[in-house]
């Protein structure tokens, strides 16, 4: 996941101090908020002359079209509308070459990305846009979801809110790229915050229950009534590697993987007929309550001798009531 840095957020130094000191520690990006303000071009040319790193340019405005030759002047990497400043349905040309992205605040839908589908990607402002050190709102971790379910190709920018737990929460999601403005400013230095957004040992105030995939949008067969080809149909159609196995009221009975599968299918390689049900399922496999913190969680997969790509989330009644995936992490880490 890439970290955009707010240029406008540290207040008490000059810009150019702020630019060579993210140049310094390497950041991914530039942010650039534009508050419906033309001068903000001045600061961009003037950070062309100092460096090459990527600008993120934000803008809220009503009226777009005033700000397009100045793109065609000042051509930056990543641009976005903030869509409920927008009168009328945004046309951006196409000999602006920055990849494009709507921006929504938190009650907005992610269905308004809809009428922008051949836009690149989303950005979720999980505070309100031009606050300077807001909390994240953990509704939108459910509106990541749903993005992603939506337009599996898009990607997810987020804005606001984002320290280290939350980082380590939306690099885990599959986020592309991340705005951080106050808590990158705010510490010892600007290397100490980076790391803490890049760190994977993190402390957090946030349960599993709030980014896990809920049970709802979770792949699962039912004991009661399962066949061997109703678990392969239910890790087939989940598209993930996995199914969960409960009973009809949900208590958790076990996970069947495409490690499961693959195990039972050599030890019956030369009777696969005879593969039943109870030869796929993992009936103990690691799991973890929903209320334990993202810190529980990872001391937990520490403990394990073995890689952890799932993790069934469990209520105290020991109902299944989601799971993590961390495929989006794995891939992200390596």
């Amino acid at each position: 996941m890439k970290i955009s840095a707010s240029i406008y957020s540290d207040k008490k130094r000059s810009l150019k101090e702020v630019i060579h000191d993210l140049m310094d520690h390497q950041v991914d990006l530039l942010h650039v908020d534009c508050n419906d303000d033309l001068s903000v071009f001045d600061d961009i040319s003037q950070i062309r002359t100092w460096c090459k790193i990527p600008i993120d340019l934000h803008i809220i405005t009503e009226n777009p079209s005033k700000y397009f030759d100045l793109l065609r002047k000042n051509p930056v990497e990543y641009l976005t509308f903030q869509y409920e400043n927008l009168k009328g349905v945004l046309n951006i040309p196409s000999d602006i070459s920055a990849k494009r992205g709507l921006a929504v605040i938190t009650p907005t839908s992610i269905d308004a990305f809809d009428a922008y589908s051949d836009f690149d990607f989303i950005l979720i402002m999980a505070t309100i846009p031009g606050q300077s050190g807001g909390a994240f709102d953990k509704i939108n971790f459910s509106k990541i979801r749903q993005f992603r379910a939506k337009y599996p190709n898009k990607s997810i920018h987020v804005d606001g809110g984002v320290n280290g737990e939350v980082s380590f929460i939306l690099r885990n999601m599959g986020v592309s790229s991340s705005v951080s403005g106050s808590y990158l400013f705010s510490g010892p230095s600007i290397g100490h915050a980076l790391m803490n957004l890049t760190n994977r040992d993190i402390e957090s105030s946030y349960c599993v229950e709030d980014f896990m995939i809920p049970l709802e949008e979770s792949p699962k067969d039912y004991i009661e009534n399962c066949t061997t080809k109703s678990i392969l149909q239910a890790v087939e159609n989940g598209n993930v590697g996995f199914t969960l196995i409960l009973s009809q009221n949900n208590q958790f009975k076990g996970l069947v993987s495409s490690a499961d599968i693959r195990k039972a299918v050599l030890k019956k390689i030369e009777h696969l007929a005879a593969i039943q049900p109870e030869d796929l399922i993992n009936t103990n496999p690691i799991r973890i309550d929903g209320s334990a913190t993202v810190l529980e969680m990872l001391q937990l997969i520490k403990k394990c001798s073995f890689p952890i790509m799932y993790l069934p989330v469990v209520n105290s009644q020991q109902n299944a009531i989601g799971i993590v995936n961390f495929v989006h992490l794995i891939k992200g880490e390596i």
